[in-house]
């Protein structure tokens, strides 16, 4: 047998094949236990917001030349897809947007997904979501990285 979890109910060992069968099927929110940062900070608007759970408070960079967010996943994941949700007011400003995921803190260096956001299991470590061209603005309402640890496997 496993480790115990705590629960609502009483407490249920669970064994190391249960935990990887229900991660690898109903992968977590992986970014919620990550380390955020941005290219810039606007009036408090710090990138911790964007994994706070609130839809009613948003990151918010200065305008700047290629505006950023990442996420440190702390682990290599293989990322099957990344929801982004923008701020209630000037949606606009996610156009154009672009993620990337990869093993580098350099941005342009990570593999992209674009449009959907759906991944197909890159694998990395950071997740980052920036907007090429200047004078740009990036506010996040929430950002969440669905995935599995790499190297997991049922078999």
């Amino acid at each position: 047998m496993g480790v115990v979890y705590w629960s609502a109910r009483p407490l249920v060992p669970v064994d190391d094949f249960l935990l990887t069968f229900i991660h690898e099927f109903f992968p977590d929110n992986v970014a919620l236990w990550g380390k955020s940062s941005q290219s810039s900070t606007y009036a408090g608007s710090g990138p911790e917001l964007a994994l706070d759970g609130s839809l009613t408070s948003w990151t918010h960079t200065n305008d700047q030349t290629n505006p950023w967010w990442r996420v440190d996943l702390l682990k290599v994941y293989r990322v099957n897809r990344v929801t982004i949700t923008n701020r209630p007011s000037l949606g606009s400003r996610i156009n154009g947007a672009v993620i990337r995921i990869g093993n580098f803190l350099d941005i342009y260096s990570n593999t992209i997904a674009t449009a959907t956001f759906s991944c197909g299991g890159m694998v990395g470590r950071y997740m980052v979501v920036h907007i090429p061209g200047s004078q740009k603005t990036l506010s996040l309402a929430e950002a969440g990285v669905y995935g599995t640890l790499a190297g997991n496997s049922l078999l």
